[in-house]
């Protein structure tokens, strides 16, 4: 009962919200990401490798204890997830490139997540730690939890265009409410045991922040720099500057054994939400459309 949240509320309130998020997309939607993919590959790499150098870089000039600095970086390597889609499906971005980016990346860690681990706990803590992700149990999750819920949506949309309409604007109120109930179950109730104390919380707090601004600064520059449309540029923001937390939890405490480790992701995912909706909302505000695309 300990982590009931974590491991069944959590991954069937994400699930439904891929699906509500299906509603609002057509198979177009996912085709013209790869058939202009330069949206997709600049915010991969931003992801994959400018990320973890942005947290690197805070780990090694701030004041932090190395267990600390070790799970900034956990939370660097662990991709957004299902948290980032609903950010850019409430901001109106480019949903079907963020799921894209989602389910990817989540593969994609396979192989990141213990190398970025790894370097950190041999440069930070001087530890060697080998492990690996589980391939089956990390496959089966993308399936159920993004690319399924996301395929339901869209034959919805496509069969049903008139229920998608329908459901789309009050999904748009209950989705984030029912992802905030099942996270304070997961922080207050899951964590509950090992709760982490206001002086950890306001030691952390300030590079937690910094990480995420950092991150979606990083993301949008580089996405101007790419010449993207606004439409891409906020959504590529928004996904390299909110990471997935639970996945981070989930390293450092159950993977690596390690509460101190786990606390930084505990504190990122308290606000980050929040952060990252709005420089998001920023973003699309400004709407500096580049020149040409």
């Amino acid at each position: 009962m300990h982590s009931i949240f974590s491991n069944y509320f959590l991954p069937v309130t994400l699930g439904i919200i891929t699906l509500g998020m299906g509603l609002s997309l057509t198979d177009r939607d996912f085709s013209n990401i790869f058939i202009r993919p330069k949206g997709f590959i600049t915010g991969l790499c931003c992801q994959i490798v400018l990320l973890p150098v942005i947290a690197f870089l805070i780990a090694r000039f701030v004041p932090m204890d190395p267990l600390f600095k070790v799970g900034l970086m956990i939370i660097a390597a662990c991709p957004g997830g299902a948290t980032s889609n609903l950010v850019t499906y409430l901001l109106r971005g480019n949903v079907a490139l963020s799921i894209s980016m989602t389910a990817s990346n989540s593969l994609i860690t396979l192989i990141t997540i213990p190398v970025v681990v790894t370097l950190s706990l041999t440069l930070f803590i001087h530890q060697d730690a080998a492990f690996k992700l589980d391939v089956a149990d990390t496959l089966l999750n993308i399936f159920l939890i993004t690319i399924l819920p996301a395929f339901i949506g869209t034959r919805i949309r496509k069969w049903r265009p008139v229920t998608a309409d329908r459901l789309e604007r009050p999904l748009r109120i209950v989705m984030p409410l029912l992802l905030l109930l099942i996270y304070l179950g997961v922080i207050f109730i899951d964590q509950g045991q090992e709760s982490i104390t206001r002086s950890d919380f306001i030691s952390l707090f300030p590079y937690a922040l910094l990480l995420n601004f950092a991150a979606m600064a990083t993301g949008w520059i580089v996405a101007r720099l790419m010449k993207l449309r606004v439409l891409d540029q906020f959504t590529i923001t928004i996904e390299v500057g909110l990471q997935n937390s639970g996945l981070a939890i989930v390293v450092a405490v159950t993977l690596l054994d390690s509460h101190m480790m786990g606390l930084v992701p505990v504190v990122y995912g308290s606000f980050t939400f929040f952060s990252t909706l709005f420089f998001g909302w920023l973003v699309k505000k400004m709407a500096w459309e580049p020149v040409s695309t």
